[in-house]
Parts: structure tokens; C-alpha cells; sequence
């Protein structure tokens, strides 16, 4: 077996620029960035961002993915972006490692899966790392992020949300809800959050033309699990969540603290402030 790189780190790349802020933090830190890049979601130009290696690979390519890391002495790695779940269930043919896997599954969610395949890497000596390591400032902090608090109404669709979102974490069925005026709008599940914001506005109007008693501006709830792997599947929003959710209706965020990546840092309060958009960050459990 080769020999151990101490100043080299794997990055299994996924949807969005997520992937890309790691690569560019390790890089800043002195580090050599193998990039395994999946070729159903990772971003082209993630080529271009400096790593040490690219290679591409498909979603259901296990086995290619633990013999390049091994090849290339990678021994520690950060799963980062997004692998839609949905993804399972595609066309694509999953090689013998991941297909063996999948069948020894009790259920298919995220938890499930990614947690088996962190240990089939660990058996062969690629150990996943946290995948806000190396981004610990961009992770939320505690209190209200914008200039306008979450007004009163908004404070009941919180604690409502959250007591639903996280029933739902336990299952494994999504981090997101959409409430209004203490009535679940939408819930998350295979599509993910941007999707779910946008359903939960289709869905608010279409209720404009009926005798609607619900005050249509809704509030978007976005929690941690109550055990989050921090190893992936961790919640993420932008500037582009801040978007849909002014499309949508949507006037208020709120988030886990230390548990929520700010893809955009500090331009995600900013976006939220030209919007008239609250975003409260609070501690799991709270």
C-alpha cells in the first residue's frame, strides 16, 4: 500500500459551491486537494480552482473512487455538495462494492447510505473528516443575522416548524419546512430545499384566489438532524435560498447555529436585509 501524505486531502465533490469553498480553503491552507468528482452533480469549473488532481467519476462508481484515493495516497477526505438522494433510484448502474451495500441497507435514506459507505472507506484506510473542517467561519453563529427580527407571528411559525422538523429528522426525510401561520406548507424530502421553497409558493398561490384565512408570508425552517453527521449531509444555504424564498413569499429563516454552512457569509444577511427578510440562528435544541 502506498505510504501516507500527510499534507494531502481527498474531496469527494458534489452539487454546488460548496466543494469549491473547501478546495479553496485547503488550498489556502497549504494542502494537496485530490478532487473525486461526481459527474452526475459536481460544477465543471471545479477544474479550475487549483487542485492537485480532478478526477471524474459516476455516482454509482465505489469501487473507482476508494482504488484512485489509494493510488493517489489519499488517507483523509471531506465529503462536501450536494449527492441527490433522489439519485439512488435513477438509471444509474451502481458497480459491485456499491450494489453489495445498498443491499445490506435496512432503509435507503441519507443517514443510512453515507454512513455506510464513510465506513467501507475507513476499512480501506480513507478516513472522511468533517465537512465544515476547514470552513468553521462560515458556519452560523448564534442570534438574529439580519437587521429585522423575526416579528411575533414568524416567532410561533419557528418553534411550530421546528417541533415538526425535527420529528421529521428522525425518520430522515429532509431539514426543511415551510410553515404558515402555524400550519406546515411543505415539508422536504427527496427534493431538496430550493425545490421545497418553490413547491410552498406554488402552493400559497394558488390559495389567491379562494377564501384563504392564512397569511400567505411564510416561514422557511431549516434544522440540523437532532445526531447531524457532520461528516455530511450537513444544511446548507446562499444567496440563492434568500432568492427563492423572495419569489416564493417567504419572510423569515431560521437556522441551527454551528450546524448551518452560510455558503456566502456574511452576503447572505446582506441579501436577506434587501429583501426585508428576517434569519435567526439558534442553538440545537433551543
Amino acid at each position: 500500500m502506498a505510504t501516507e501524505n500527510k499534507n494531502r486531502i481527498g474531496l469527494i465533490a458534489g452539487n454546488g459551491r460548496f466543494p469549491l469553498l473547501v478546495l479553496d480553503a485547503a488550498r489556502a491552507q497549504g494542502l494537496d486537494v485530490v478532487v473525486a468528482a461526481i459527474k452526475e452533480e459536481a460544477f465543471p469549473e471545479i477544474e479550475k480552482h487549483g487542485a492537485a488532481a480532478v478526477h471524474w467519476f459516476s455516482v454509482g462508481e465505489l469501487s473507482k473512487l476508494i482504488e484512485t484515493f489509494q493510488r493517489e495516497r489519499v488517507r483523509r477526505a471531506i465529503m462536501a455538495g450536494q449527492v441527490k438522494h433522489k439519485q439512488i433510484f435513477s438509471s444509474i448502474r451502481p458497480d459491485w462494492r456499491l450494489a453489495k451495500l445498498l443491499l445490506s441497507l435496512g432503509t435507503r435514506n441519507t443517514d443510512s447510505l453515507l454512513g455506510a459507505i464513510a465506513k467501507v472507506l475507513a476499512d480501506e484506510g480513507i478516513i472522511l473528516e468533517n465537512s465544515t473542517s476547514l470552513l468553521d467561519p462560515l458556519l452560523a453563529k448564534p442570534g438574529v443575522l439580519t437587521k429585522r427580527a423575526p416579528s411575533e407571528a414568524e416567532k410561533k411559525n419557528i418553534a411550530y416548524g421546528r417541533s415538526v422538523a425535527h420529528r421529521l429528522a428522525d425518520f430522515d426525510i429532509g431539514q426543511t419546512v415551510v410553515i404558515a401561520e402555524s400550519a406546515c406548507v411543505a415539508v422536504e424530502a427527496m427534493e431538496g430545499t430550493d425545490q421545497t421553497i418553490e413547491r410552498a409558493g406554488k402552493i400559497m398561490s394558488s390559495l389567491e384566489h379562494e377564501a384563504s384565512t392564512l397569511n400567505r408570508a411564510l416561514t422557511v425552517v431549516k434544522i440540523a438532524k437532532p445526531r447531524q453527521d457532520m461528516r455530511f449531509d450537513v444544511p446548507v444555504v446562499g444567496i440563492r435560498t434568500i432568492e427563492l424564498m423572495k419569489n416564493a413569499g417567504a419572510s423569515c429563516l431560521a437556522i441551527d447555529a454551528g450546524k448551518c454552512l452560510l455558503l456566502d457569509g456574511d452576503a447572505v444577511a446582506h441579501k436577506a436585509d434587501e429583501f426585508e427578510i428576517a434569519i435567526v440562528s439558534e442553538r440545537l435544541g433551543t
